[in-house]
């Protein structure tokens, strides 16, 4: 017994009814998260926060400046304990360059920067951190700045859901386009004007 074709478009159409709304349920709350800082991303130079920079010092235990790396590396664990205790500062899996009079870890992270500079001579540490905003924080989270492997892959799985979510969008619109005949017009000038506007006012 032959499948109607009825039959068979109920079936497409509920599996990507289905498809449809899992995918937009995933990536809703982050699609609305990227929409919203796309916008701030674009107006960076009207919306920028002022930075504030906040600078420490310490002595460091001469003790722990014995036997260092020679090259980049990270930080020994005792070394980076005693910062933790510190000054709260996370530096475990970072690599730090060793030079012969001192140590340098720069820490970049979403929303600003920071860098630790260890003399050698004198053990005097000096930390530097500087923070952008929350603004600048979402937008790099946007642009996947310094925010490390686990955002990066989460950057990827939104990213297949949000095409899911669109192909099963034309996949639904494919099937119910005969009783809507502007469907296929209006999805032609969602492709038509970003073409039009890359085309004559992007050089």
């Amino acid at each position: 017994m032959t499948t109607s074709a009825p039959s068979v478009r109920a079936r497409w159409l509920k599996t990507l009814h289905q498809w449809h709304w899992v995918s937009a349920a995933v990536s809703l709350v982050t699609m609305l998260l990227f929409s919203i800082t796309g916008f701030t991303l674009n107006h960076a130079a009207d919306i920028e926060g002022r930075p504030q920079v906040t600078q420490r010092q310490a002595q460091v235990p001469a003790a722990l400046l014995h036997d260092l790396p020679t090259g980049p590396a990270p930080l020994p664990p005792a070394l980076q304990a005693w910062l933790d205790s510190t000054w709260q500062i996370a530096t475990a899996g970072r690599e730090a360059e060793f030079s012969e009079d001192e140590v340098y870890l720069s820490l970049p992270r979403p929303g600003g920067d920071a860098w630790l500079r260890i003399s050698l001579p004198d053990g005097q540490a000096e930390y530097e951190r500087t923070d952008r905003g929350w603004i600048s924080y979402f937008n790099d989270l946007h642009k996947g700045r310094n925010t490390g492997a686990a955002w990066r892959w989460f950057i990827d799985i939104f990213a297949i859901a949000c095409v899911l979510f669109s192909a099963t969008g034309v996949g639904i619109l494919y099937l119910h386009a005969k009783n809507r005949p502007m469907a296929w017009p209006v999805l032609g000038l969602g492709l038509l004007l970003p073409a039009l506007l890359a085309l004559l006012f992007i050089h």
